[in-house]
This record gives structure tokens, sequence and C-alpha cells, in this order.
């Protein structure tokens, strides 16, 4: 091997080293500069995300909005502003028991299981109507939705008749669908289409399913929310005949019992 090849060997060796390094030295430059441009990219991401979190936040729940809605689609067999007046029974009778009551509250369940049937039959003989008034201040007492879905539900069953509503709420207070006050099942669409099952008239009937689950009546139930919020009355059940209240003997609050609840409704109807 002669000492010219040998230089020019080096030589060619020191070329390839060179370019070697160029090249290398042009990927790293590449690399950075896509790491630059992704870490731009991910804080864009991240700044977009929190100001879409942040939008998020501030935009009204579908409760909200419903309470705010200015188009309410009104369930049939109501009347009044924003059909928020729901009166059950003959046009013939000349009393009309006020009946004050939110869907999740355990006292409105034992005052249904003890007297709702004992209502029904007075109602169906003429001897009174019922207006009813529906209310949903425990979903804000605990931040829950049981109370204004059932209240919705309702106006999906009053949609399809008067005894449809009452049937379908007295399933809702009975003892095998009423949950604790803590377990907001109402908030479940399933949940509610379940009881109205138990209910002739509503078992299987899609219009009401779907108008549950669509929220048909959602934005009707927020003003009937509101009338019950306007109307003074401070808890539930609470009845009222000729704008006075209906109480059991010797006491402040609603007749629990068939017979205390006839001897008050008795005396007030001839009041």
């Amino acid at each position: 091997m002669s000492k010219r090849n040998t230089q020019a060997n080096k030589a060619a060796a020191r070329e390839r080293l060179r370019a070697e390094r160029e090249a290398q030295a042009k990927k790293d430059k590449t690399r950075k500069q896509l790491v630059v441009a992704g870490s731009v990219v991910a804080a864009l991401a991240v700044v977009g995300g929190i100001s879409f979190g942040v939008m998020q936040l501030n935009k009204p729940d579908a409760w909200e909005a419903a309470a705010d809605a200015k188009n309410v689609t009104v369930p049939k067999n109501t009347s009044g502003d924003d059909g928020t007046t729901v009166v059950i029974g003959e046009a013939s009778a000349k009393k009309t028991l006020e009946l004050y009551e939110d869907s999740r509250c355990p006292v409105c369940a034992t005052f249904e299981q003890g007297v709702g049937e004992t209502v029904s039959k007075d109602v169906e003989a003429g001897k009174y109507k019922v207006k009813y008034v529906g209310a949903t201040f425990i979903d804000n007492t605990d931040n829950g939705e049981g109370s204004k879905n059932a209240l919705s539900a309702l106006g999906a069953a009053l949609d399809v008749s008067p005894e449809a509503f009452m049937e379908y709420k007295a399933a809702l207070y009975s003892a095998k669908f009423h949950p604790e006050e803590s377990d907001d099942k109402f908030a479940k669409d399933s949940f509610l289409i379940e009881v109205a099952d138990s209910v002739d008239a509503l078992k299987g009937n899609k219009d009401f399913q779907k108008d549950v689950e669509d929220g048909t009546y959602d934005a009707w139930a927020m003003k009937m929310s509101k009338t019950f919020d306007k109307s003074g009355v401070q808890g539930t059940p609470t009845l009222k005949m000729d704008d006075k209240k209906v109480t059991a003997e010797g006491s402040e609050n609603a007749p629990m019992t068939a017979d205390e609840f006839t001897k008050a409704i008795d005396k007030a109807l001839k009041a």
C-alpha cells in the first residue's frame, strides 16, 4: 500500500466524517424545530382546553335554559299562564282543594300513601276539584334534578289525560317506587318510565316515553316551579281550600291518614 493511497484514504474518511456531521446537525436542527412547534401546539391546546372548559362552566345547563325559555310547550288539560294551572275534577264541583307537593318529598309520599286514594275518590265523586302545584325546592337543597325531572314527566302524563296524571302521581309516591330523599332516582328518565309502566294509560306509551326522554315539558316544569315559589307556601305537602290551610285537627300540618283528612276536608267544605 502506497503512502499516497493512505493519505487519500484518510482524506476520504475525513470528508465522510464531515458530511455525516453536517447531516446529523441538520437532523438535530429539524428535530429541535419540531419539538418547539409541538410545544407551541400543546400550549395552544391547553389554552384552548382551558378556554373551552371555562366556556362550558359559564354555559347554562339544560334546566337553567329551560327556566329561561320563552317558548313553553304546554301539556294538554292545563290553563293559565304557560299552562301552570292544573285543575283535576268535575267542573260542577264548587270547592277546590289546592295541593302543593314536591315529587321527592318523603312527607308528601306519606300523605299520598295514606290519603291519596281518598282524594281520588272524592274528586271522582265531584266532592271538590284538585288544583295541583308542583315544587322543585328539594333539588335546590342537594343540587339534584329528580324533582324537576319528575315534574316534567308528570306534565307528559297530564298530556295523556287527567286520570293518567293522577295515577302516575300516585305511583311516583308509592311505597314501591318512591326513593329516599337522598337518592335522586327521579333524575333518571329510565326510572320514571319504569314507574309509568305501572299505569295502564302510560304502559308502553311511546309518545309519553319520548316526551320524558326529550324533556318536552322541562320548561313547563320550571314555570310550574316558579308558580310554587310565588305562592308563599313554605313546605310540602300543603293543602288549602278557600285560601285557608287544611290541617289535621290540633295541628298545623297536613292530615296524614284518611280519617284525619276526611274530618279536615268536611270542615273546610262547610266553611
